[in-house]
């Protein structure tokens, strides 16, 4: 049976624009992912914090604070892992929240971390409750305890660990636990990024991959990933295979206006379901105010991914309110698809019945 997460995850997979990994992104990730923090681009207050913190516990020996980090997918949090125990000389071990299913799983793992380690668990705020229990003491004192046995022969196991630094990555904050977010000594968001950053960016991914571009197409590009370094690697693949069979493998400004029109992705990087969601919001309702089931069933959708999937963007980019009433289309969304905003309606309504 598919669980709500199942759900969101396999919605997320299926948009181009999303920023949550699938299949064709992983060699992609490997390739352009930087190493250093000197190579990682934007999030410039998050890096120059990770700066200081980092080289303060090497000058004192120690591993670095707990550090979590979170927000939207696709912006950088297991790279940031990645480089952090690079500059720290560290080594890391990966897993992830849905995968630690058991108390004694966590055990197992917490017990193999060698002194200066970095455990980094991806989608925390997946981990299950009896399970995150045995990170409190692991992560406070270095210590883990467990029970063995039942009844009367039931006793308490403590086992002391080496000093070692977990980095959770969370793209729902609010659904990490308070007592697991306060033993996390840094906290770090995550913000999407500038057109500036996003077009460094693309150029250095084109310059890895070795791919013949204008710097207006790679502006392009920039331009329609959502402020997703995930999204434009992404896009630049699919522009680059556009470009070799139509345009003798050179990536224009035209061309990668061409390419991501058949890609449905539209000049500020809406697709097609983005689009859908506003124009019912506009077309149907009068722009709103209007209740989330109220939308999901108009495009029959489920809420839950209309929340979590479509909205943080629409959000971001002010095309969506959200207020006690429900979701309200913006002036800026009836202007990008083409509507007349609402004063002209009301105008024209009145001079109707005149």
């Amino acid at each position: 049976m598919n669980t709500s997460s199942d759900i969101l995850v396999g919605e997320l997979e299926e948009r181009i624009v999303s920023g949550t990994s699938q299949e064709e992104d992983l060699s992609l990730d490997t390739n352009l992912r930087p190493r250093t923090l000197s190579e990682y681009i934007g999030q410039d207050r998050t890096k120059g914090n990770l700066e200081i913190a980092i080289a303060a516990a090497v000058q004192r020996g120690e591993p670095l604070d707990h550090m979590l980090l979170h927000g939207p997918p696709g912006l950088g949090k297991t790279t940031l892992a990645n480089i952090v125990a690079a500059e720290m000389g560290s080594r890391i071990k990966t897993t992830s929240g849905p995968a630690i299913e058991r108390p004694a799983d966590m055990v197992s793992i917490v017990t193999r971390i060698q002194q200066d380690e970095i455990l980094f668990i991806d989608e925390i705020h997946r981990l299950n409750r009896v399970v995150e229990e045995v990170l409190y003491g692991a992560m406070e004192d270095f210590v883990v305890s467990w029970v063995i046995d039942k009844g009367l022969k039931a006793r308490s196991i403590n086992l002391t660990l080496q000093p070692f630094t977990l980095i959770g990555a969370t793209t729902r904050y609010g659904m990490v636990s308070a007592p697991l977010r306060e033993r996390f000594g840094v906290t770090h968001r995550l913000n999407f990024y500038d057109e500036s950053a996003m077009s460094t960016i693309v150029g250095r991914s084109a310059k890895i991959l070795d791919i013949n571009a204008h710097e207006d197409g790679l502006a392009e590009i920039a331009r329609r990933s959502r402020g997703t370094p995930r999204v434009a690697n992404r896009l630049l693949k699919r522009v680059r295979d556009y470009a070799q069979v139509k345009a003798d493998n050179m990536i224009s400004g035209t061309v990668a206006r061409d390419a991501l029109l058949q890609l449905e992705v539209d000049a500020v990087g809406l697709d097609t379901m983005d689009r859908m969601v506003l124009r019912s919001i506009i077309e149907n309702f009068s722009g709103g105010p209007v209740g989330l089931e109220t939308i999901a069933a108009s495009i029959s959708e489920d809420a839950d991914t209309i929340m979590d999937v479509y909205e943080p963007f629409l959000l971001q980019m002010g095309f969506l309110d959200r207020t006690r009433s429900g979701r309200t289309a913006t002036r800026r969304a009836y202007e990008h698809l083409g509507f007349p905003p609402p004063e002209e309606k009301t105008e024209r309504a009145q001079k109707r019945l005149f």
